[in-house]
């Protein structure tokens, strides 16, 4: 493969935000990496260990095996100029929020992300079941 990548962030439409906040952190530890709005009432909640959860108020959708509630996958990449040349026999198409936000054929919405250098390695270097 031209390059290697890493899952960085998996991005949620909730329809209530604090519920899914105290979840992720009462039940899995995830704490907060960052917020987009007040902190009280936050429009977006990215988590440590790749939560993004984007405040959807009256957002309904069926079960997440049945359609298409998941906005998008945030993908960590060593070489974002090798990822985008190695999707474009894919048939992807690049979405409006940059040429680095593509959707797949079947919908899903993919954002590649530049890593630091050797960041990326790093990552995958991590042996969490090890």
């Amino acid at each position: 493969p031209p390059t290697r990548a890493y899952v960085e962030h998996v991005a949620i439409r909730v329809r209530d935000i604090h519920w899914h906040i105290r979840f992720f952190y009462e039940v899995l530890g995830m704490d907060v990496r960052e917020i987009d709005g007040p902190t009280d009432d936050p429009r977006q909640y990215w988590t440590l260990g790749g939560m993004q959860l984007m405040a959807t108020p009256g957002f309904e959708a069926p079960p997440s095996n049945d359609a298409g509630w998941l906005a998008h996958l945030g993908v960590m990449v060593d070489d974002l100029e090798a990822a985008l040349a190695a999707a474009e026999p894919f048939g992807v198409k690049a979405l409006p929020q940059g040429r680095n936000w593509l959707q797949l054929p079947d919908g899903l919405a993919v954002e590649l992300i530049q890593a630091a250098p050797g960041s990326v390695a790093q990552a995958l270097a991590v042996k969490p079941r090890g």
